[in-house]
């Protein structure tokens, strides 16, 4: 049999013992640049590995679940012990994969986190979704299949339908559909999201005077009527009243659609629309299954923060009446207030003056409780970082608003509320590989924006070291 690797010819001129000797340190750092930068280009080829098939299943399995949801965890584990079983099928054959070896180690980590035992049940091969016409990922999965069956040598239909992520927080910060990072003024009510099915409106005020930075106090949603599933509803949050209820009291709306299995395999039903209060006055989310939407709605200090997951078909069913959404379409260039994703910081906060001199910095408060209203502090660039690293590991985009609204307002409730943004964003947000965002200029953005040309460079180098020897 061949050998397989990045390069085939020359391997074994430099395999031998006196190249190796001569070029040790050097092909030791090119070949970790090769494999560092891009796992796989470098490993050896092996048909037989089918760890890929294994994760595609076990997204299969989960796409559908819901945290919300009783009966998570029960289901969760279920496709957990499917994948782990599936990896011990294809170990052999993936020895010295390390896709494969990743894998196991994430299938380790989330069993812990979860409580998920090794022996149990597992889900049938093809778990059969009924046709629930209130429930979104239902519906989609029916028409997907259904549209398969007819279109066999008509290219592919999508397994399942794709979403969009949009979230505000902070001064206001912008994160967009297309994974656009904005600041803006936006003072005043906007709309974030108008569409046929879901409106979305927020309400921002000035923060300090002085300065142009606002927070937001408002939002209204309005979920608008679906035949059959459910009428019109209006939930409106302003700052201190967080309400887990609709305009007119009701608490969810529709006829039961999903069924759910809590963990004493009791089934129960969930509706159409429907709220949950996660914690009194702090934090709620509302589930409108019949449109696979999720809203997730944070108070923190005196200003609210917002994260929404959409379907992407459904974030497109509007008319060109309603073309200003900032989720879709970003800020007008006279609202904003980055340069191009670039976030000047300001020197001090504008409003606080003399009484600067007069104030003393806090201790740092934990994760969930937020400072009194109306508490402003004096913080310098350092002083800022210090604080916001505190509870940002990632030096990414929430980082630096983090210290840009510190700088700007003196509230440290904003530090709060870019680590919820953060969180609720990794919750929702449907890919993993976008969610880190690094501002222009800055060393992560340097890195990342020339990865691929880094690892396209390595492996240059290491075929044409191989060249050499031939």
């Amino acid at each position: 049999m061949g050998r397989a690797g990045c390069c085939h010819r020359g391997a074994e001129r430099l395999a031998s013992p006196s190249a190796v000797r001569r070029f040790r340190p050097l092909l030791l750092l090119i070949i970790g640049l090769c494999c560092g930068a891009h796992i796989g280009q470098c490993q050896v080829a092996t048909t037989q590995c089918r760890i890929q098939k294994c994760t595609t299943d076990f997204v299969s399995l989960t796409s559908h679940l819901t945290p919300a949801v009783d009966g998570f965890d029960t289901e969760f584990c279920k496709a957990l012990r499917a994948y782990s079983a599936c990896t011990q099928r294809t170990a052999k054959a993936c020895r010295g994969n390390l896709v494969f070896h990743s894998a196991l180690l994430g299938i380790s980590d989330l069993m812990s986190q979860r409580s998920c035992s090794r022996d149990g049940p597992t889900p049938s091969a093809h778990p059969e979704i009924p046709h629930e016409p209130c429930n979104y990922h239902s519906r989609t999965q029916h028409t997907h299949t259904h549209s398969h069956s007819h279109s066999h040598g008509h290219g592919h239909s999508r397994s399942r339908p794709g979403y969009l992520f949009c979230g505000l927080f902070g001064d206001p910060h912008l994160r967009t559909f297309k994974d656009s990072f904005q600041t803006c003024k936006v003072e005043g009510a906007w709309p974030l999201i108008d569409n046929d099915y879901l409106s979305v409106q927020v309400t921002n005020v000035p923060v300090v005077p002085g300065s142009s930075a606002t927070a937001t106090n408002k939002i209204t949603i309005i979920f608008k009527p679906y035949e059959g599933c459910t009428d019109q509803r209006v939930y409106q949050a302003v700052t201190d009243s967080l309400p887990a209820a609709f305009d007119d009291g009701t608490v969810s709306s529709g006829d039961p659609i999903h069924t759910s299995f809590g963990a004493d395999g009791v089934a129960g039903k969930v509706r159409a629309l429907w709220i949950s209060e996660r914690s009194p006055g702090r934090h709620v989310e509302l589930h409108a299954g019949y449109i696979g939407v999720t809203v997730i709605i944070r108070q923190l200090g005196r200003y609210l923060t917002l994260a929404v997951r959409i379907p992407e078909e459904l974030a497109q069913a509007y008319d060109d009446t309603q073309d200003l959404q900032l989720c879709l379409n970003g800020c007008p260039s006279s609202e904003r207030i980055d340069q191009a994703g670039h976030l000047p910081l300001p020197l001090a906060p504008p409003a606080l003056g003399l009484q600067q001199q007069q104030l003393r910095r806090p201790g740092y408060a934990s994760q969930t409780q937020a400072y009194p209203h109306g508490a402003t502090h004096v913080f310098a660039v350092d002083g800022a970082k210090e604080r916001c690293s505190k509870q940002l590991e990632v030096l990414d985009i929430y980082f630096h608003s983090c210290v840009f609204d510190l700088l700007t307002t003196g509230d440290a409730n904003f530090t709060l509320a870019a680590h919820s943004a953060q969180k609720d964003m990794e919750s929702l947000h449907p890919h993993r590989d976008r969610w880190r965002i690094y501002p222009r200029g800055s060393a992560a953005s340097y890195f990342h924006s020339d990865s691929q040309l880094i690892k396209k460079l390595a492996l240059l180098l290491l075929c044409a070291l191989s060249v050499v020897f031939v």
